[in-house]
């Protein structure tokens, strides 16, 4: 079977899109890929990072993060196993390098533990420290 010509040559799109996954320390959204791997080829559009995270994603160098409630993140491939913290605040979603479980859980009988994911729910260390509608109304009144 060939390969199509888009999936065997090199394209200053695809090395932008890889750039912005490889050089993040956390999962992204289709919309921040698409805004980091802008700043270096204008004309990208959200067609050409879908099609390039599917390949991306074949050939095994980007794996999906499912974040429940808010839809998929994209990072690399080959990372040591890990869970997630996604912001309720920004949105952004974190790596965690911890796992709580240093045994396998406790299952009902018959059940085999296979694997695992964990995403944490709350607010990164900028949007916990923003002050609420209500504060900021009160610190504007003063000054």
């Amino acid at each position: 079977m060939r390969k199509s010509p888009s999936a065997a040559r090199r394209t200053r799109q695809r090395d932008a899109i890889e750039k912005v996954i490889g050089s993040s320390d956390r999962p992204l959204a289709l919309e921040e890929i698409l805004a980091g791997a802008s700043r270096e080829v204008r004309e990208l559009g959200i067609a050409t990072v879908y099609r390039s995270i599917k390949l991306l994603t074949e050939r095994g160098q980007v794996v999906s993060v499912e974040v429940p409630g808010v839809g998929v993140r994209y990072e690399s491939s080959g990372k040591a196993h890990h869970h997630h913290f996604h912001c309720n605040g920004c949105e952004k979603t974190f790596d965690l390098h911890a796992c709580p479980f240093t045994e396998p859980p406790s299952l009902p009988d018959g059940f085999s533990h296979e694997t695992h994911a964990i995403t944490i729910f709350g607010k990164c260390d900028t949007c916990g420290h923003r002050p609420k509608p209500q504060e900021r109304r009160r610190t504007a009144r003063r000054a």
